[in-house]
């Protein structure tokens, strides 16, 4: 596949690096000369300096016969004009924007081909919320992912003494909660892959990928460390967008705060807000932190744009008794390193806005991804389609399907029932599969699993 991405930034240079590896040809635009020559230097990539929005620029780097345009520069206008030329000029098939402004979004009829041709508007701020919210929704976990519009999530937590799963064979699951479906997916003990079977036995600290309907996650969780209790009290460092959507998602089951640097937007924040009470200060002030009771805080949620001041106030919160603390780092070399320190989750906005990218760049009919391991696996939602004779997977039970190495079929949502990936188990026409890929060198072979051969048409 052909594709030009217009920004060499931190989300254009991630998705260049993902899509880079899969045997696709990539041209990455951006008007700044050193940002290109970096990704050049370790990325079978090609580059061309200049505007995203210039019609020759765009001409310059194959415009004409590109399958794909993907504008996620820093600058929503660019982003926007650069998909209304390509479609103008070029007739480019899918056409992709970052569009970051509320403002914007408030206008749908914008985005049409009468006026801005964007096929899909990727909001970075709105990935990120959902991805807050689910968190702080299910209290111990590091991930919470969902498909088949919510009917099944895949979530992952690391396994704890004192989670009666702990030690025991993975077969014990099935025992100890008959009527709860659930599929380990994998595990992750000291950061190699294991494949799980029956008798594949949880230890403590291992992180654990599970399958299960929605209403079940806390009760498997339960199964691999002590659950903790719901949080109530959460105090969001950083007034922006993501703090303001934030907010917004959480006010009315939660006691929401919001510490805000800018007078002006403290205004603008207590006038859109409901409930959430808006604060004008330094998150980084201990003297501020005690008197809004910090430690009696279950989430503290740094938002900020800057990785330093999200990094000193999340530990400063930490030490001073907040229960949990969840900061977006937008370095992606921070985020190891902040991890194994006293920081609990950290967020990588790039690699969350790549997951909703993905779903519209894998060939087949995939409907949903979300990159795993700072992109290192993938956990995909496929739908089958044709019959015994044109599909590779539609007829065949799973155990007869030839998966490649790495890749595990999880589930399958058939209309409102979910089906756990056992090998008995026969793929139907319109299934909507979950797999689990833990080497992402071996998406393309999964991709062509579910492309229809011609005998379909």
């Amino acid at each position: 596949m052909k594709i030009i991405i217009i920004g060499a930034g931190q989300v254009g240079a991630t998705l260049a690096e993902n899509l880079a590896n899969e045997d696709n040809d990539i041209t990455v635009v951006d008007s700044n000369q050193q940002r290109l020559r970096e990704l050049q230097d370790r990325l079978d990539i090609q580059t061309v300096e200049g505007s995203g929005s210039h019609p020759d620029v765009l001409d310059q780097a194959g415009c004409n016969d590109a399958d794909m345009l993907i504008a996620v520069s820093n600058q929503d206008e660019i982003n926007m004009v650069a998909c209304q030329i390509a479609h103008t000029l070029f007739k480019t098939p899918t056409k992709i924007g970052r569009v970051r402004s509320s403002a914007y979004a408030k206008y749908p009829k914008l985005f049409s081909d009468a006026a801005l041709p964007i096929d899909v508007r990727i909001s970075p701020e709105k990935e990120v919320t959902k991805h807050l919210s689910r968190l702080i929704r299910y209290p111990g976990a590091l991930q919470v992912m969902e498909f088949a519009e919510g009917k099944i999530q895949l979530v992952v937590v690391k396994a704890e003494t004192g989670g009666p799963l702990i030690d025991q064979p993975i077969s014990f699951l099935k025992e100890h909660m008959p009527s709860i479906q659930t599929r380990i997916a994998a595990i992750y003990r000291d950061g190699q892959a294991i494949k799980p079977d029956g008798n594949t036995h949880i230890r403590a600290n291992d992180e654990v990928f599970f399958l299960t309907a929605q209403r079940d996650v806390l009760d498997v969780m339960s199964e691999l460390r002590p659950l903790d209790t719901p949080y109530r009290r959460i105090i969001i460092a950083g007034g922006g967008n993501i703090g303001e959507r934030l907010a917004q998602s959480l006010e009315k089951e939660y006691r929401v705060k919001i510490i805000e640097r800018s007078p002006e937007r403290c205004r603008y924040l207590s006038e859109t807000l409901n409930s959430t009470i808006v604060l004008n200060g330094d998150a980084s002030k201990q003297e501020l932190l005690l008197e809004e009771n910090i430690e009696s805080t279950d989430v503290f949620c740094a938002l900020t744009n800057n990785d330093e001041a999200n990094i000193m106030s999340s530990m400063l919160a930490k030490v001073l008794g907040a229960r949990t603390v969840m900061t977006i780092i937008n370095n992606p070399a921070y985020v190891d390193i902040v991890q194994k320190g006293m920081i609990d989750i950290a967020i990588s906005p790039q690699q969350t806005t790549i997951s909703s990218l993905l779903s519209y760049i894998r060939r087949g009919d995939v409907v949903n991804v979300h990159s795993l391991r700072k992109g290192a696996a993938e956990a995909l939602e496929a739908v089958a389609h044709g019959n015994y004779n044109s599909s590779k997977v539609v007829g065949r039970k799973i155990s007869n399907i030839h998966l490649p190495e790495g890749a595990t079929i999880g589930a399958i949502v058939r209309g409102d029932d979910i089906i756990l990936g056992s090998g008995d188990v026969k793929i139907e026409a319109e299934d909507h599969v979950i797999l689990f890929v833990s080497n992402k060198k071996q998406i393309p072979a999964v991709e062509q699993l579910f492309q229809v051969g011609l005998t379909f048409f």
